[in-house]
């Protein structure tokens, strides 16, 4: 065989092995679970290995800023790093003095993204400061840790040469009852110009969560009526589902303060405590062990579990008995009985909810649930 004819050969066969490697790739995107990249940048280097990374898988992007405006940026005068890394150091030690006070982290803005029951994998990219994660990043992550739980959980960390032991230290410290997806992946000044071939032999390695496939409906029964609960998916619902999957649920609970029904589960589930502006038809998981079903509204910190599809707010009150004592209720995953059947006019069936549960308006692009149905826009 000629050697040109050999050259071809070997080309074939390289290409060929390429293309089977990002079929690899992309069966591994396609097949995940819905990810979230969230990240810190200071210098502007995190910024671009998250571009990097989102080149590379589909994703939804995060970005957590400070609430102090004035160490933003390198080039002001008040910097983390002035004075011998004086504020910076400063904000550390407050935290490591007392890792368990919110009152110890840095403030942050407001996040765009609150709920995270929506994600199966959540990406964590952050600048090492002196050893330790970024204290801007270690906020995020003690707000919303408990969110976290049962999600799988990656890290890439953007030093300039030290090691990254530390940051991994603060990351499971801070983040807890997670499945780390893998080890995390460490880019430093003298290979982030190579962050995407890096990253690119970084995320076959991880265990990604596969596409949601647990049950995402549950009934309420009420004497003799049935109604459809569409779930949010998070730690609280997995459990509450598992429960379920050994058999139907009997709680009795009692109206109160004129928006709900309420009483105890008889066992905990796992929190992701908010403050949820609760709307009538919310299923809503308060202090662990108790549910709370609302036909009012109220503004408190609770686990969102789900909402009931299609009632309108007069017709949730009669379905829940509101006003009533010693009302009992039946949680299953089985349509059982009778659901209400009621003729809804033109308005009733223009109501949207997002995946979570919450009412929309008037809805543009995207997934909605309408009339107990998953319908595209």
């Amino acid at each position: 065989m000629k050697m040109k004819q050999i050259m071809m050969l070997l080309a074939a066969m390289l290409l060929t092995a390429c293309s089977k490697n990002s079929e690899v790739k992309a069966a591994t995107v396609q097949e995940a679970g819905k990810t979230l990249v969230v990240y810190y940048s200071y210098t502007g280097n995190c910024q671009q290995i998250v571009e990097s990374l989102t080149a590379q898988i589909e994703a939804d992007v995060m970005r957590i800023e400070p609430a102090d405006k004035t160490m933003v940026s390198t080039d002001r005068p008040q910097k983390y790093e002035a004075n011998g890394y004086a504020i910076g150091t400063a904000l550390l030690n407050a935290i490591k003095a007392a890792p368990n006070d919110a009152a110890s982290y840095p403030a942050i803005d407001p996040v765009s993204i609150t709920d995270l029951s929506q994600y199966q994998n959540i990406i964590i990219v952050t600048p090492l400061w002196w050893s330790q994660m970024a204290a801007i990043m270690q906020t995020y992550l003690f707000n919303y840790s408990a969110q976290m739980a049962g999600k799988h959980v990656a890290m890439i960390v953007s030093s300039h040469s030290s090691g990254i032991s530390g940051v991994v230290a603060d990351a499971e410290r801070l983040v807890k009852n997670v499945t780390w997806m893998g080890d995390a992946l460490w880019i430093n000044a003298s290979n982030h110009g190579n962050r995407a071939s890096l990253i690119q032999n970084w995320l076959p390695t991880l265990n990604f969560a596969e596409e949601q496939t647990t049950m995402n409906k549950m009934y309420i029964t009420i004497g003799e009526q049935t109604q459809p609960v569409t779930l949010v998916d998070n730690a609280a619902t997995q459990e509450l589902v598992s429960k379920l999957q050994q058999g139907a649920v009997n709680v009795t609970l009692n109206s109160s303060g004129g928006f709900e029904i309420w009483g105890a589960l008889g066992f905990s589930l796992p929190t992701s405590n908010e403050q949820i502006d609760a709307q009538p038809g919310d299923v809503i998981l308060y202090n662990g062990s108790n549910i709370c079903i609302f036909y009012g509204t109220n503004s408190w910190s609770y686990t969102r579990l789900g909402k009931i599809d299609g009632l309108s707010e007069s017709q949730l009150r009669t379905f829940l008995k509101a006003g009533e004592s010693n009302i009992s209720v039946t949680l299953s995953l089985t349509n059982g009985t009778t659901a209400i059947h009621q003729v809804r006019g033109t308005a009733e069936q223009e109501v949207y909810y997002l995946l979570n549960g919450q009412r929309v308006e008037n809805p543009r692009k995207g997934l909605f649930i309408k009339n107990g149905k998953k319908i595209v826009l």
